[in-house]
């Protein structure tokens, strides 16, 4: 299959929904699967990134993660004879370059500097909501009234529990940890836009490409001037962060979000920092409060009322 063929599937997939209900559900299941396979992925980024800095500095490791990153995408890419997108697509790539590869693993590397793991877990709080407002007012989707009530519920929810479990106070990284929300809200949601024209693997794949340029740079100021204590985890870590959080877990999510659209997708990861904080818990050996079961029932819930399709309207208003 080519990639001008593969790129006809969003389509082909929303024709095919429109057609009868039987068939609305099977394409929306299959996009909910795969959103929700990328935040499971996602939800490894902080403990990976923790990891990661135990044996680079910020810059190295952030350097080095778009470095092996690109060079995974480039030769996916190679291997099968992608064709170069078109020019009007590489806009929308620059965005989602800047926003998901660089923006928000540099600054969020940079927050974890002062910042413990479920500290860090507020950004991703507020991210699902932050990104569906942004899906809203850049490709004019209209969600129900029921759709923002579970959103913002589920993220006063998500954010009243991870302030608690960092004892309320904001850290010194909390400027690079709100600058991360907002790039990467601009750049899910133009990815999820890139993913309905072309296939969504490949839009993370180019933009990695786009940033190899950076990799190689970050690299060798950071190897130059912080040092190296190279470590099992250290070393795992960075490979993590580098191919499984910014290329297959941005693959699934991309083509996920094509399916169902960027603000239902968003909300999946209201789960995200609960998952986070049992990460911390199982990897870093933080420690969890005893209401976590109950937050993330509630969270649970949230996410199953904003995945409900909104009825007739819905066609008109996304």
């Amino acid at each position: 299959m080519t990639a001008q063929n593969s790129a006809t599937l969003p389509n082909a997939i929303a024709v095919g929904a429109s057609a009868t209900g039987r068939r609305t559900r099977r394409p929306a299941l299959g996009g909910t699967t795969l959103a929700a396979a990328g935040v499971v992925t996602f939800s490894l980024t902080f403990p990976g990134t923790a990891w990661g800095l135990e044996s680079f500095g910020p810059w190295s490791l952030f350097g080095l993660r778009c470095l092996l990153a690109g060079l995974t995408a480039g030769a996916f890419l190679l291997a099968l004879r992608v064709r170069v997108p078109d020019r009007a697509h590489w806009a929308g790539l620059v965005v989602v370059a800047g926003g998901v590869v660089v923006g928000f693993p540099l600054l969020t590397t940079l927050a974890l500097q002062t910042s413990t793991t479920s500290h860090a877990a507020v950004v991703v709080g507020l991210l699902p909501l932050t990104t569906a407002v942004v899906s809203s007012l850049r490709t004019g989707a209209r969600p129900s009234r029921r759709f923002w009530i579970a959103a913002v519920a589920g993220a006063v929810i998500v954010l009243g529990f991870t302030v608690a479990q960092s004892g309320g106070a904001l850290s010194a990284g909390d400027a690079f940890l709100f600058a991360a929300l907002l790039v990467c809200a601009a750049g899910y949601t133009e990815g999820g836009r890139l993913a309905r024209l072309m296939p969504g693997w490949q839009v993370i794949a180019w933009a990695l490409v786009l940033c190899l340029p950076i990799g190689v740079a970050g690299s060798a100021l950071g190897l130059a001037y912080e040092p190296v204590e190279l470590t099992g985890r250290g070393v795992a870590g960075l490979v993590w962060v580098a191919v499984g959080s910014s290329f297959l877990g941005l693959f699934v999510w991309y083509r996920g979000m094509a399916e169902i659209g960027a603000a239902r997708a968003s909300q999946l990861q209201l789960a995200q920092p609960l998952l986070t904080l049992l990460w911390s818990v199982l990897l870093l050996g933080e420690h969890l409060s005893p209401a976590a079961p109950v937050a993330a029932c509630a969270v649970l819930v949230c996410i199953a009322v904003t995945q409900r399709p909104d009825g007739p309207k819905r066609g008109r208003t996304t």
